[in-house]
């Protein structure tokens, strides 16, 4: 017979196997925890009353404010993929970066911070990115593997800079304001992108052949022209990020509203430049409830899971198990960071935030460290999950769109030295935990009693 301290244990081990086996998250997460919810009640580990509790967590989970602005975000991303924004700001700062060595490569990077705090969709700023820029970087002698390093990882800024998804997700999942994510994030996102901007100077300081300047006759705008031309590119964008991050942090705006207000400013981008017609709205909401469904149901299925595990005391396993780890609190997330990125060659960050964040969190909280701090930690970390060879959805993303003369082996070694420097943004906030700006939580010395509506679609409304 089973004991009862095998079931957490084995209910992990389930799931995994599920996803193994290629079954959908959503699906198997829910699966896996009807299955030993049986079985514990046919052992006598289980009380199936405690299942009376789903109905009012579904209910909790459709009516969280907090996750609309992931619709609200992904359908403004999709509008502005579209608007000609990303063209126009390409050709501005490749023109203006042009005359220095790694010019293309800057314009990318800043480009790509632009993007991410209009856009936050990782699809769309890779793909808009890498089929204006990449057969241009190739074309005036770039490396192959800098040039589609640089376009991945410049995507995945959208992942940490607000108005960023993965910081939506990690902040209903650990019961934290969206807004105060926002602001600890912000920070961090520029070090990164400066750390990104390091790497392309090195670069093109010792490996001038790897980044050289655009030829003069490719730069076609000088002096007014030019400033101009950057003015009226940089104008639309820098207005937006204002309208939707700007109203949040001067607190006039929840994210949600902020969200909806980027909604009707990408709209109306789209329209001055003449690309707002009904395909594109089609396409846009329907890719919009596309993801977000998948969204809901990955946080029904990781309910049901979290509901059972926690039942048969699952929690109280994970907390054992990370509390005894040698070196107290940086021990634990030192351990949860490993944890993290590796599962980040398998899952990506819905999948680690809906069944992860919510078995990390009590501890967190338990040893005392703040959970804004935290949720921003564990972005900057799950960003690396679309940079990942081999299963990283940046390098499929850029992959559709590269040239055949790109080989998929390029992407990939392109990607790893930023996969690098993403670590070792990590390692900088877990050093200096200032530059999140929060102050460090006082530890807790009585056991945290974590309340099941506490995570998994919480009524966090901030």
């Amino acid at each position: 017979m089973i004991g009862f301290e095998l079931m957490a244990p084995l209910m992990f081990l389930g799931l995994v196997l599920f996803l193994l086996l290629g079954y959908p998250v959503a699906f198997a997460l829910a699966a896996n925890g009807l299955l030993f919810a049986f079985i514990g009640a046919q052992l006598g580990h289980f009380d199936f009353a405690l299942l009376q509790a789903l109905p009012d967590r579904v209910f909790g989970i459709m009516s969280n404010a907090v996750l609309l602005a992931i619709p609200f975000f992904t359908f403004m991303g999709l509008i502005l993929e579209r608007s000609g924004m990303a063209e126009d700001l390409l050709d501005t700062l490749g023109q203006l970066f042009g005359p220095i060595r790694g010019g293309l490569a800057y314009a990318v990077i800043f480009v790509g911070a632009l993007l991410a705090a209009t856009t936050g969709v990782v699809a769309a700023s890779v793909i808009a990115m890498g089929l204006i820029s990449l057969p241009i970087m190739l074309r005036y002698g770039y490396d192959t593997r800098l040039a589609a390093g640089v376009i991945a990882a410049s995507g995945t800024l959208a992942q940490i800079i607000p108005p960023s998804l993965v910081l939506i997700v990690l902040a209903d999942q650990l019961g934290a304001s969206v807004g105060d994510m926002y602001k600890g994030a912000l920070v961090p996102s520029l070090i990164l992108t400066a750390l990104y901007l390091g790497f392309v100077f090195l670069v093109a300081t010792f490996k001038p052949a790897a980044a050289p300047a655009l030829p003069l006759s490719a730069r076609t705008l000088r002096g007014g022209a030019l400033l101009r031309k950057a003015l009226v590119s940089l104008v639309p964008p820098l207005a937006l990020i204002f309208l939707v991050l700007g109203t949040i942090f001067l607190g006039i705006a929840t994210p949600t509203e902020g969200g909806a207000m980027g909604v009707v400013g990408a709209l109306l981008l789209a329209w001055a430049n003449k690309r707002l017609n009904l395909d594109l709205l089609r396409q846009a909401m329907d890719s919009t409830a596309r993801l977000t469904s998948f969204v809901i149901f990955i946080l029904i299925g990781s309910t049901v899971f979290t509901l059972v595990f926690r039942g048969l005391d699952g929690d109280l396993w994970v907390e054992g198990l990370l509390t005894a780890l040698p070196g107290g609190e940086l021990g634990f997330l030192i351990a949860v960071n490993i944890l993290v990125f590796v599962l980040a060659f398998f899952l990506d960050f819905f999948e680690i935030a809906f069944i992860i964040v919510p078995l990390l969190a009590p501890v967190a909280q338990k040893l005392g460290i703040d959970l804004i701090w935290f949720g921003v930690l564990l972005g900057i970390n799950m960003q690396t999950s679309f940079m990942h060879p081999p299963f990283g959805f940046a390098l499929f993303y850029l992959r559709s769109v590269a040239p055949r003369a790109v080989r998929t082996s390029d992407i990939y070694w392109g990607a790893i030295p930023f996969v690098v420097v993403q670590l070792i943004m990590v390692g900088l906030v877990l050093a200096f935990p200032g530059m999140v700006g929060v102050d460090k939580a006082e530890p807790v010395d009585a056991p945290v009693e974590i309340q099941i509506e506490d995570f998994g679609g919480g009524y966090n409304t901030n």
